[in-house]
């Protein structure tokens, strides 16, 4: 079997010009990079305001395990199946990060023959989205900086500042740093630090804003940091909200590119799930739903993570109303929370994928409290056995869903139309009546009480007073009907990444919170997850290199 970098050096493309036709774009409404990537012209975005949406179906997954599940390759096969069956379909997709490029996880643009093109500029430097937002939260952080080092009037506390910088690779060494050493011309000495560029709240705000007034004013009214009185100090105040726009205004453009298959996807915008909103840009999927039938999107990490806040974030910010949900499962990550080991997923294990399944159960449960209606897909590997996939089949249709093994990945579009047709009968069906898991008027503690008991199946949060008095702060600043914003470990349901399955009887503890006030929700840090990872003892980057032939190798 060919490896994803070779399937994906065979494919053949077709100009982007013509993937934007297919769409109904004019050639002169796209920007291109090339032959094979376009942004599509802001202006022309704007035009289609007026215009009837298509179906959106959300891919989710159970639990991630080092198995791997495969969210976005089922996204990519669902949409080239779309297609195959006469549907006309597109798929939205998060841009991939260097940091998990170069450190755990390798590339990020499907696998098989199910992959987005051209593979090695998507999960690189692509049209310079992840740069340009990496250098807007860097200049406010200079003109914070700044601004204390000239004047000040504001009486910004330096203790109290908590704009941090970021970059996007994977830097432990950078996660607590002093600035400012080196004597007066060098500013104030200050404790600071970095995130990963995906953690950004610019990010959550370009993936959140409507058009380039409306990013303006969420990056104005980002909180800087206080003053000694308490007071919150924001970007507009340091007036750097409009250079900041400036650095993203041509960002903001969604792209296109295509699936190996020729199919139309939108990739813009790339927040993690575990540590930030994990869903697409609002442009990109509402361009998409004005120029398709169907829209397929991800959302990152398993239901607890992405596919939650996409319901209570994205869809509520936005007004989207989503159709159909699709569960990703495969027997390798069943087994693994029924406790195998990674080194004896080959074998046949019936019981194992039985115990694993309380995992899937639990998040099938939870995506029925958002009343949409949902199907699972399970992500064949060439070692399951027919007895452990009726297992999962058996399983899933006792709560009231159907199971459909899908084979996209060495078949393309065609091992995945039973999926397609399932998704088309679910838009069809008339059963989607969403809502989201809390109102607005919940208080902030409540609504992260809510997430941790309906979603994680926890008793309770814990929160020292300090804490707790910042929760009561927020409400009394007026950000008290922002939603919340969990950032916890995508391994386990609990705060705990060894307990796997579906745990119970555990607490959720509340570590730090954040507040994103451009964006317009509140973090809420449980447990010891990070907003910088670091690289894992062997990184990808150790087999990534360039031949003899000026080409990639080691990214798939």
């Amino acid at each position: 079997m060919k490896s994803d970098i070779e399937i994906a050096r065979e494919a053949t493309m077709c100009p982007v010009t013509e993937i934007g036709e297919r769409l109904g774009i004019p050639s002169g409404q796209l920007v291109p990079y090339g032959h094979s990537k376009a942004k599509v012209k802001l202006d022309y975005v704007e035009s289609l305001r007026d215009r009837p949406n298509g179906k959106l179906v959300l891919v989710t997954a159970m639990s991630p395990t080092p198995a791997g599940e495969g969210k976005t390759t089922v996204a990519i096969g669902l949409a080239d199946a779309m297609n195959r069956i006469g549907r006309n379909t597109s798929v939205c997709l998060r841009e991939p990060s260097l940091g998990p490029c170069f450190g755990l996880k390798g590339g990020a643009a499907g696998g098989g023959f199910a992959q987005v093109v051209p593979m090695e500029d998507i999960n690189l430097h692509f049209t310079g989205d992840m740069h340009a937002i990496g250098a807007a939260h860097n200049l406010l952080a200079a003109m914070i900086d700044n601004y204390i080092h000239w004047s000040n009037d504001i009486r910004l506390d330096l203790r109290r500042v908590t704009w941090r910088r970021v970059v996007d690779i994977n830097d432990r060494q950078l996660r607590q740093i002093i600035t400012g050493v080196g004597g007066p011309t060098n500013g104030y000495p200050m404790e600071g630090g970095y995130d990963i560029t995906v953690a950004s709240e610019v990010m959550a705000i370009f993936c959140l804003s409507r058009n380039l007034q409306d990013l303006q004013q969420r990056l104005g009214r980002i909180v800087i940091g206080y003053t000694r009185e308490q007071e919150p100090v924001t970007a507009a105040a340091v007036k750097a909200s409009g250079a900041m726009t400036a650095l993203l205004r041509d960002a903001l453009a969604p792209n296109l590119v295509q699936t190996l298959e020729n199919n139309p996807a939108f990739i813009h915008g790339g927040p993690f799930a575990n540590i930030a909103h994990g869903c697409n840009s609002i442009i990109a999927t509402e361009t998409a739903l004005r120029l398709s039938d169907y829209v397929i999107t991800e959302a990152g990490f398993g239901a607890d993570l992405g596919a939650e806040k996409f319901f209570n974030i994205k869809c509520r910010k936005s007004g989207l109303s989503p159709d159909a949900v699709v569960m990703v499962a495969t027997v390798r990550a069943l087994k693994m929370h029924g406790g195998v080991p990674r080194s004896e997923l080959a074998e046949e294990n019936v019981g194992a994928v039985q115990r694993g399944l309380e995992n899937l159960g639990r998040h099938i449960r939870n995506t029925g409290q958002y009343g949409v209606p949902q199907t699972v897909a399970i992500n064949h590997f060439s070692g399951d056995s027919q007895a452990e996939i009726d297992v999962i089949k058996s399983y899933v249709e006792q709560r009231g869903v159907k199971a459909h093994v899908c084979t996209h990945w060495a078949d393309g579009g065609a091992g995945a139309t039973g999926l397609a047709q399932a998704v088309v009968d679910l838009t069809a069906s008339g059963h989607a009546q969403f809502r989201t898991l809390y109102d607005d008027d919940m208080s902030l503690w409540e609504k992260t009480r809510v997430v941790a008991r309906s979603v994680y199946g926890a008793d309770d949060i814990d929160a020292d007073k300090k804490i707790r008095d910042q929760f009561e702060q927020f409400e009394r600043d007026g950000y008290g009907h922002f939603p919340v914003c969990m950032a916890k470990t995508q391994y386990s349901f609990s705060t705990d990444p060894q307990l796997i399955g579906a745990p119970s009887n555990h607490r959720v503890k509340v570590r730090e919170l954040t507040l994103a006030a451009g964006a317009e929700f509140l973090v809420v840090v449980c447990g010891d997850i990070m907003r910088m990872p670091g690289l894992p003892r062997v990184p990808a980057a150790n087999s990534i290199y360039v031949n003899e032939r000026g080409q990639i190798e080691g990214l798939f």
